[in-house]
């Protein structure tokens, strides 16, 4: 009865983590355009009244305006612009650093470690994890999951001979969690070697 609990749970979160992104930004979408309705209006009142034209151009504005700013933050200047605030405002949410390293590793577009996939030795096992972050002296802090929820799982910080990079993408990693395992075989193939040499030298 406890497993099978704890198995509702984890799919519960794991549904959560994929929806709640979602639903958040739908929901900011509709509220920031209900919000330039005024803006709107002289052009809405141009249009036949049987077609909802407020709220379509509302929509249609914010996304205008949400591909504006994405193309000026490709710039060298908009770039800049974006770590700066960054810097002194997002980055003191918490959480956020971890949620944009891994939203960027999801869209394949960072080279950071974080969230790099690996096989962790948990007792005399080889278990899929992913790199957090790297300490001083060498160790790692891994996130180890709970398949097939990829997002939920428990955190280890081990010494680096029991943390074997792999050279896949993320994405790969995940797809390979979310299916119980199946395509292990080459998350073992893709073991960097580095680690196993030095541990046996």
């Amino acid at each position: 009865m406890k497993q099978m609990w704890q198995s509702v749970m984890k799919a519960f979160v794991g549904g959560l983590l994929i929806i709640m992104p979602i639903y958040l930004s739908v929901f900011l979408l509709l509220k920031i355009a209900r919000s330039v309705a005024g803006l709107v209006q002289p052009i809405a009142r141009l249009l036949p009244e049987w077609i909802p034209a407020e709220r379509i151009l509302s929509v249609l504005f914010v996304v205008i305006v949400c591909c504006l700013i994405g193309a000026a933050a490709r710039t060298s200047k908009g770039r800049a612009l974006r770590e700066r605030i960054e810097t002194s405002l997002t980055q003191k949410l918490p959480g956020y650093a971890l949620f944009r390293g891994l939203t960027q590793q999801v869209a394949g577009k960072s080279e950071d470690r974080v969230w790099e996939p690996a096989l962790a030795e948990i007792e005399e096992a080889l278990v899929p994890a992913f790199i957090i972050e790297e300490f001083d002296d060498g160790r790692f802090t891994v996130f180890v999951p709970a398949a097939p929820t990829p997002f939920a799982g428990s955190v280890y910080i081990l010494t680096p001979e029991r943390v074997h990079p792999l050279n896949i993408p993320f994405a790969q990693a995940v797809k390979s969690l979310t299916r119980w395992g199946s395509g292990s075989k080459a998350l073992v193939a893709a073991m960097k070697t580095e680690g196993l040499k030095d541990k046996t030298a």
